[in-house]
């Protein structure tokens, strides 16, 4: 089953995760340390995170590291633009309102 990857950054543990493994590759045993939670919760975790493809697993020897996936993080960021592109024409926007009532008291 694949999950909204909206659902999964919901979760503030999950983004902490994300924001963990986004320099380098981790294990799940130096993940956990990180959290005051058990290590099968962050596996939980990081099943969602996997399930909607926002990290990905490299097997190494007998360890498993995971590490950000990139491309599906512009996902978030293409959804998130469309907002962005609102709140920035309203601060200019403001901005020449701003310029015109200052130039007004001229």
């Amino acid at each position: 089953m694949r999950r909204d990857i909206f659902q999964a950054i919901a979760d503030p543990t999950r983004r902490s995760i994300l924001t963990l493994i986004a320099l380098q590759a981790m294990t799940p045993n130096a993940i956990a340390e990180n959290f005051n939670t058990t290590r099968q919760s962050v596996s939980k975790h990081l099943r969602i995170l996997t399930e909607c493809d926002l990290v990905k697993q490299e097997q190494r020897g007998r360890e498993i590291y995971y590490s950000l996936e990139i491309e599906k993080m512009k996902e978030i960021d293409k959804w998130i633009k469309q907002f962005r592109d609102i709140w920035e024409t309203r601060f200019n926007q403001l901005d020449e309102l701003l310029v015109t009532l200052k130039n007004q008291k001229k």
